[in-house]
């Protein structure tokens, strides 16, 4: 996330706030553990102290080379920091850009990525008691192949994906957070955008049981506090 607000704050022409939606994987298709992050980023910025949107020039914020370089050193960097040891890595880290469009069928593609589970009951095309096959789609061939394993790894390989208790999948960042209310209002109102009115939601009235009128709230009676004895 530091690296994206970097590059929307030093990029030339650009020096905006971006708005971000992160979602945390942790498997391939083949169900091994690989984590990695889904971003989901705006085509645009907004310049608090200007009140400007800024836009992109073409179908990418940036580019994903540059991009891809300053994550890995970025990221090699906190981890000498923090005295973990660090492995032999390549020089070329993959940093996948793609448009994926706008309305719609972005929010399409941030739901498949977010409600998707690690596995559906679809895929998994046989159980004889001892091996599970499951079904996956390769991601260089573009086929559909199976991968046959014990009852107990097929479980262990989909455990493994469990996260954290008080571990959030996904985030948001920017004007995208639900505290920066006050700046998706500038963004809204930059980009002029109507915002629908949200219509009040008419409470269920109580009613008396013996006159069988509506009843009126008139104060409320607090709970008693319970005094421990000394």
């Amino acid at each position: 996330m530091a690296t994206l607000k970097t590059f929307g704050l030093n990029e030339k022409g650009f020096n905006a706030e971006l708005a971000m939606t992160a979602i945390l994987h942790t498997h391939t298709r083949r169900l091994d553990y690989h984590p990695h992050v889904h971003i989901i980023v705006p085509g645009g910025g907004i310049n608090v102290k200007r009140t400007q949107w800024h836009k992109i020039k073409g179908d990418y914020l940036f580019n994903g080379f540059k991009l891809a370089a300053a994550f890995r050193g970025a990221m090699l960097k906190s981890i000498e920091q923090s005295g973990l040891w660090v492995p032999a890595t390549p020089k070329k880290w993959v940093v996948h850009c793609k448009k994926v469009g706008r309305g719609l069928p972005a929010l399409q593609y941030l739901s498949r990525n977010l409600y998707r589970g690690v596995i559906s009951n679809k895929n998994i095309v046989a159980d004889d008691g001892t091996y599970v096959t499951f079904r996956y789609t390769d991601s260089k061939s573009n086929t559909i192949k199976t991968r046959r394993v014990l009852g107990e790894e097929f479980m262990d390989l989909v455990l493994q994906h469990t996260l954290p208790k008080g571990f959030r999948r996904s985030r948001d960042y920017g004007f995208l957070h639900g505290n920066a209310k006050r700046i998706l209002k500038i963004v809204q109102w930059a980009l002029q955008i109507e915002v629908p009115i949200q219509a009040l939601i008419e409470r269920k009235k109580m009613v008396c049981k013996k006159c069988q009128q509506p009843m009126e709230f008139l104060r409320f009676i607090p709970a008693q506090l319970k005094l421990k004895p000394e």
